[in-house]
């Protein structure tokens, strides 16, 4: 997050994968975009012509096992948060998403694939200034047990998660995180979703999560994780959870600087914390990085945020 230019891919890049509902085959197509564009989803393979949606927390109708992102004809695109996650972990500011299904394919159930995709595409600067969302004062949401709070930081895109499972061998797990692509390479892309085995069985047995299996998820019980590999990290259950609020606060639009607390995540509560801050103007701004200055041959300011507009401005 030190650039203080915005970026896009280099190129177009394409993965195939399963569905992880519905267990069918699913292209998605990763390619540049101009500067300010965000992220669009274009879905295809629909009747008639293709729909583009840009991906932003507005446009998120279902948060139940997945983000799912449509407008007022339903939804378009599920589990967008594991690509989003990738292109705003390594730094990418406009990309489109073209996708020939319902639901992004799961891949191996981290961001690890769509971060290799990214790497051959490359990552490329735009020249135009990088802008963020800056929060200014705190915003917290409770739902249940979950609480979730968005709340000024010095520097860049912090998140502090902690969680708390009744199995003890997972129970009581916290992660921080400091944004950076090489930290998100390292220490969040390759955390893989998971699930108790109970859970799963009835999952499957009303249809859901078709894709699923070992090869894309912690699959766990009461007393072990049941996948022959083991775990990644160890603790890589609360490294998924950072790496689904990366994904779910890229949906902000624009990089966040501020800082995350958040206790028994999921994506309700992510997209919950992301609309109370945005709905509050006097809670963030949009600022932008000021261009290098020199002074007697040495940098003055470099990569310094500076309001663009305040929040009063629509």
């Amino acid at each position: 997050m030190k650039s203080i230019r915005q970026t896009t891919l280099g190129s177009s890049v394409t993965v195939t994968g399963i569905g992880v509902h519905s267990g069918m085959p699913v292209t998605v197509s990763l390619g540049p975009a101009d500067a300010g564009a965000g992220y669009i989803f274009i879905r295809t393979g629909l009747d008639g012509a293709d729909r583009e949606i840009r991906a932003s927390a507005d446009a998120v109708i279902a948060t139940e096992f997945a983000t799912v992102l449509g407008d007022a004809t339903g939804p378009l695109v599920s589990t967008a948060e594991h690509v989003l996650a990738a292109l705003r972990g390594m730094g990418v500011d406009n990309a489109t998403i073209e996708i020939d299904g319902p639901e992004v394919p799961i891949m191996d159930g981290s961001a690890a694939p769509f971060v290799d995709a990214i790497d051959h595409a490359g990552v490329i600067d735009l020249g135009a200034p990088r802008r963020f969302v800056e929060v200014l004062r705190s915003v917290r949401v409770v739902i249940g047990e979950s609480i979730g709070e968005l709340a000024p930081h010095a520097d860049g895109f912090r998140a502090d998660v902690a969680i708390d499972f009744a199995q003890p061998h997972i129970g009581r797990q916290t992660f921080s995180f400091e944004m950076s692509a090489a930290n998100f390479r390292r220490d969040i892309c390759r955390a893989r979703t998971f699930g108790c085995m109970e859970d799963a069985a009835k999952l499957w047995s009303a249809g859901y999560s078709r894709g699923a299996s070992f090869d894309n998820t912690v699959v766990y019980d009461a007393e072990r994780v049941l996948n022959p590999e083991g775990l990644r990290y160890r603790d890589e259950f609360v490294r998924h959870k950072v790496l689904d609020v990366v994904g779910d606060l890229a949906l902000a639009g624009l990089p966040l600087r501020g800082r995350y607390n958040a206790v028994r995540p999921g994506h309700k509560l992510n997209n919950a914390v992301l609309r109370a801050l945005l709905a509050d103007r006097s809670a963030w701004r949009i600022a932008e990085a000021e261009p290098v200055r020199r002074r007697r041959g040495h940098a003055e300011v470099a990569g310094v945020v500076a309001p663009a507009f305040g929040p009063e401005v629509s």
